[in-house]
């Protein structure tokens, strides 16, 4: 029997992280399977030969994907023509809707194509809905409303629960990482999430530390750590802090230990505010983006929230500092009015308990690849 081939296609870190758990668990159940991939080095470190390296991919707004536009048509034919000379046994895409959809479209169902980490078009241009329908033979969701939203549109869907569950925990004990990061295990810690894009941390992070210093002028005995993306250059963030007046540690790769140290949280939208959850840690959630690119944006969302955790709960549990509102004295005001109220952060604990109760039982990546196993079948 002729080996069987599968073609991931992903386009940013979070997309790589989650492909990269996928394969590894597609070659778990069937070490014979060839797995090819456009991505990162966690689909490298799974086992997947990696045909093209997703590092200069990753966009932010619309005129950052206007800017890179002759790149991804060049990539589009490069991945259409591998298609046509491989003959893979079926695509999966994962999440970077905006390529990825019209990849499907270009592949015309000359072979399957799954999708793993559904673009968000119950909260804007729904119109994809139609695209998703005619091209994509399985979704495979990470939230159970949007397997309940695709059955109502006859999309073959299903919910495998989110992969998060099995990655996101702290990797040392607090008082190891406190003593390796020079933070003093007896003071409020707060950490700050900046995102994980180059634009979002110049665009965010000094929106975090205007608020910090704010909120360490009221209360004493207060430090805070920056959660630093292995993605972007130190000198994006030693440039952002220099000449802090309050106490402050940038640490890199360790979102999970910054998490587990601190009280509260300042936390870019994003997958993060899902891992901030998932660590049971009352947040805030705080977003800008390019003016223009907000104007762009802003009315094709059909939503009352951008925070993750505010649409799995289906209400605001975590306050949102979006765009206009995301000011310094804004941000500080509701932070030091939570964390004065004991019952407010019990209130937001609880229910962040219940949102991470909604994303399924651990073990989403390895039901996901049984998914696609049994298709494949």
């Amino acid at each position: 029997m002729a080996q069987k081939q599968i073609l991931i296609i992903c386009g940013e870190a979070s997309g790589d992280l989650n492909a990269g758990n996928l394969a590894k668990e597609i070659l778990k159940i069937d070490p014979q399977i060839k797995i090819c991939a456009v991505g990162g080095e966690n689909l490298k470190r799974a086992g997947a030969e990696i045909i093209y390296d997703i590092k200069e991919l990753s966009v932010l707004g619309f005129f950052d994907v206007l800017k890179k536009l002759p790149k991804f048509f060049r990539l589009k034919d490069f991945i259409l023509r591998k298609i046509s000379e491989d003959k893979p046994d079926a695509v999966v895409l994962v999440d970077f809707s905006g390529f990825n959809l019209r990849l499907a479209k270009a592949m015309n169902k000359s072979i399957p194509a799954i999708y793993y980490v559904s673009p968000q078009v119950w909260a804007s241009r729904a119109g994809r809905i139609k695209t998703i329908k005619e091209y994509i033979s399985k979704m495979i969701v990470l939230f159970k409303f949007e397997e309940d939203f695709y059955k109502k549109y006859g999309v073959s869907v299903d919910f495998a629960g989110h992969p998060l569950l099995d990655i996101v925990r702290p990797s040392m004990k607090k008082e190891e990482f406190c003593r390796k990061f020079s933070l003093a295990p007896n003071k409020t810690t707060i950490a700050l999430l900046p995102g994980s894009r180059k634009s979002e941390v110049k665009k965010i992070l000094p929106v975090m530390l205007k608020s910090a210093g704010l909120i360490s002028k009221k209360i004493k005995n207060i430090q805070f750590v920056i959660a630093k993306s292995p993605q972007v250059d130190w000198d994006v963030y030693n440039h952002l802090t220099n000449h802090q007046k309050f106490e402050l540690e940038t640490v890199e790769g360790k979102t999970y230990d910054c998490l587990d140290v601190s009280s509260f949280a300042l936390v870019a939208s994003g997958t993060a505010t899902l891992e901030t959850a998932i660590m049971q840690k009352p947040f805030a959630v705080i977003y800008k983006m390019g003016l223009l690119n907000y104007l762009l944006y802003r009315p094709q969302v059909k939503v009352p929230f951008i925070g993750m955790v505010n649409i799995v709960a289906g209400k605001k549990i975590v306050p949102e500092f979006i765009q206009f509102s995301a000011t310094p004295e804004k941000i500080s005001a509701e932070v030091l009015n939570i964390l004065h109220n004991p019952s407010e952060i019990q209130r937001i604990k609880e229910d962040l308990a219940r949102v991470r109760a909604s994303l399924g039982e651990k073990g989403a990546a390895s039901r996901a690849a049984r998914i696609i196993l049994d298709f494949l079948k």
